[in-house]
């Protein structure tokens, strides 16, 4: 960081000390407390018993120092759950308020900034969690990434804002951080532009976002920022927390009204503010030989190098598997993690050895597509989580898992508990919310199912109903419908299009 947010911020951790220790000793209330907490990153887990703290971490980048720092705060403070999170953070739990408070100073010692991780300010800044590296990409995001995310700490003192700010940047078609429709997004043109995107979201009411500016140069970015932080506060709603989202003011402005109040407070932030940057894009020098086969290893643009996935089950590596991951990148010359905004991470820049070292090293996770599925962190610790995603998303990777379906045959799927859609449901192939179901035996825990979705550039489409089915039968559900696909030896992707009455059949099996 350029500037110093540690020490600008530090005043305030007298307050969230005295505040943390009211709130565990049963004199604040969980409300009072999570109005507060959540501006450092931290929250009350279910219970009010223990809490949670979540890392802010740019574009999701991990470097060998951020991880020893993880490392050594699990063994200090006897941390046995980790989470990564859909907003390439990673999330430490189970905490005493106390560690908490002490945690929070001394990432903040180590330049890990909590400050704005949760509450009504600007969030972790997301990027192509393989920017810089991928074929595939326009062009390097990360260094603009990196730009926005440390130009949004300065508002975090200064401008109170109607609810949080998701702001991003995606290079490539695969819009993995849904930069087309964030509260801000940057989509990387192959001119070495951007297109902006703004006021959209997922949860309730979802918008797809409205295309503000096309080919921006990347040297006036903040702009734009400045020009979204400026719209929030201007039109966004102050009075009711459930319609304080950027994408209700779509429903207030309409979408040409929204695209010229934001040009209008563009065209102030321009004549009036001094915002241009001036960035170094990363050079990887590092060289590799030999060739790497295999379905988790991905050629960087890099000649000789590559990409390695890791994708831990819903999210959540043991603490072992991150010290064995520490010790084993050490001595790897210029590798570090990115972590996805699906919950599993990257190793960037390995040579062919290496990344069969780290294959071998994670083989305790996902498989297949469908064991790379999502799921939010669920009822067990969310203070307002309907139902248990994670649970829920282990009871269908072990149905599923002894009849060796073929790779494909079921797709990624993402569940989140509640209408929050912190596993972005609605736009996967198959997407849950958490919710109940009337049977004849009365209420039972259950999942809305959403199919159809698509967050691909060009293709983004939110899916649609497709039915209630309870938590029991959902396992049972993916069981049916994978032997219907592998019977018929096609994959998800190829067999729905032509088989959407035969999908409802299949679903109506059950709900």
């Amino acid at each position: 960081m350029d500037k110093n947010y540690a020490e600008e911020f530090r005043s305030d951790l007298a307050e969230f000390r005295e505040k943390t220790k009211l709130f565990y000793e049963g004199k604040l209330s969980v409300p009072e407390y999570k109005g507060f907490s959540g501006g450092f990153g931290s929250y009350a887990q279910r219970g009010a018993k223990c809490g949670m703290l979540r890392l802010r971490l740019y574009g999701g980048r991990v470097t060998k120092d951020y991880l020893k720092f993880v490392i050594d705060s699990i063994d200090k403070y006897h941390i046995d759950r980790v989470h990564l999170t859909t907003c390439q953070t990673i999330q430490l739990h189970n905490l005493s308020g106390e560690t908490i408070c002490s945690l929070i100073e001394e990432a903040w010692d180590h330049g890990i900034i909590t400050r704005g991780g949760g509450g009504d300010f600007p969030r972790n800044v997301m990027m192509t969690p393989l920017a810089g590296v991928t074929k595939e990409e326009a062009f390097d995001v990360s260094p603009y990434a990196k730009e926005a995310a440390d130009y949004l700490l300065s508002f975090i003192k200064a401008v109170k804002l109607p609810r949080k700010l998701k702001v991003c940047f995606s290079s490539t078609k695969e819009n993995f951080p849904h930069a087309t429709f964030r509260d801000l997004g940057f989509v990387a043109c192959e001119d070495g532009t951007f297109d902006v995107y703004s006021a959209g979201g997922l949860g309730n009411n979802p918008k797809m976002g409205v295309k503000v500016a096309d080919h921006v140069a990347p040297e006036k970015i903040l702009y734009y920022i400045k020009a979204m932080v400026d719209t929030f506060t201007a039109y966004g709603n102050y009075e009711n927390r459930g319609r304080a989202r950027t994408r209700y003011m779509q429903d207030t402005l309409g979408a040409d009204g929204y695209k010229k109040a934001y040009q209008e407070k563009l065209e102030e932030t321009l004549k009036n503010e001094n915002l241009e940057i001036n960035v170094t894009v990363p050079s990887i020098k590092k060289s590799g030989d030999g060739n790497l086969n295999h379905q988790r290893a991905f050629p960087q643009k890099q000649e000789g190098l590559y990409a390695v996935s890791y994708h831990p089950i819903g999210g959540n590596p043991t603490p072992d598997m991150l010290h064995k991951i520490l010790d084993a990148i050490l001595p790897m010359e210029d590798v570090e993690i990115r972590l996805t905004p699906e919950e599993g991470m990257y190793f960037i820049n390995c040579t062919a050895k290496e990344g069969e070292k780290l294959i071998a090293l994670t083989d305790d996770g996902a498989e297949t597509l469908f064991e790379t599925s999502v799921a939010c962190i669920g009822n067990s610790i969310c203070q307002v989580g309907a139902r248990d995603s994670q649970s829920l998303l282990n009871d269908c990777v072990k149905a599923v898992r002894p009849l060796k379906f073929p790779d494909g045959v079921l797709p990624k799927i993402h569940i989140s508990g509640c209408p929050s859609s912190c596993s972005a449901h609605q736009i996967g192939s198959i997407g849950f919310r958490g919710g109940v179901k009337q049977t004849p035996e009365g209420p039972k825990a259950a999942f809305a199912m959403y199919v159809n979705g698509s967050d691909i550039q060009g293709e983004e489409r939110f899916g649609e109903d497709a039915g209630v089915l309870t938590v029991e039968d959902i396992p049972r559900f993916f069981v049916a419908l994978g032997k219907e696909i592998s019977g018929a030896k096609e994959t998800f992707e190829t067999w729905y299009p032509k088989n959407r009455e035969k999908f409802m059949e299949i679903v109506g099996q059950f709900a």
